[in-house]
């Protein structure tokens, strides 16, 4: 942040997907472990509030995974889950915003909890489900901001703007503009510069039209 004036986003590991993506110690409740790591995580989001950071993500692409083979079970999980993402958000200021980020995943059983998180924004990758993974939270009638993906960032395709805008355009009709972003579907990792600039300069230019047109 010190190196620009533009706005900067901080990103973490959430504590359950670490938990789930580790070897995890035996002697005691997973729950525990979930939460000592939540701990860790909160200095982490303070330092990055410290810094001048006032947008932090903190994904969570494996909540769902981490679910138990049997339903009974799931309710026990998601509370611990749900209180360990709370605790590792607990440390900044309301003028902070939490964002968190999931991966392909069918939201529809497990959307109470998701809204439990109580994350400022949620993005979710939808380019390929043509939105339609927005339906739950439509049914839900989900309280905060979301930003559903525009960008397939898993095939070296690149976007059109009216292609994004069309995409956007099928989420209004899900979600009010006022509470939408727009954003790639995941990390850019997988990506070569020689693709993400321009898939990224078109997304930019699909947002003015958008915001030109529903702002």
């Amino acid at each position: 942040q010190s190196l620009t004036e533009k706005p900067m986003k901080g990103m973490l590991t959430g504590p359950v997907t670490i938990l789930q993506w580790s070897f995890v110690r035996d002697d005691q409740p997973r729950a525990t472990t979930c939460r000592q790591i939540a701990l860790a995580l909160r200095d982490e989001v303070c330092d990055l509030e410290k810094a001048g950071i006032h947008v932090i993500q903190i994904d969570e692409p494996a909540l769902r995974e981490g679910l138990p083979l049997h339903q009974s079970e799931w309710q026990r999980y998601l509370d611990w889950a749900v209180e360990s993402f709370q605790l590792s958000a607990a440390g900044v200021a309301d003028s902070t915003q939490i964002h968190t980020h999931m991966c392909y995943s069918e939201f529809n059983d497990i959307i109470g909890a998701i809204a439990a998180l109580d994350a400022d924004v949620i993005t979710i990758e939808t380019s390929r489900s043509d939105m339609q993974l927005l339906d739950a939270f439509q049914d839900f009638a989900y309280p905060n901001e979301i930003g559903p993906g525009v960008y397939d960032i898993h095939t070296p395709n690149i976007p059109e703007v009216e292609w994004m805008v069309a995409l956007m355009e099928k989420a209004l009709e899900k979600i009010p503009a006022e509470r939408l972003w727009v954003n790639p579907d995941c990390g850019l990792k997988t990506r070569g510069w020689a693709e993400v600039e321009p898939a990224l300069a078109n997304m930019v230019e699909a947002a003015e039209q958008l915001r030109q047109r529903y702002a």
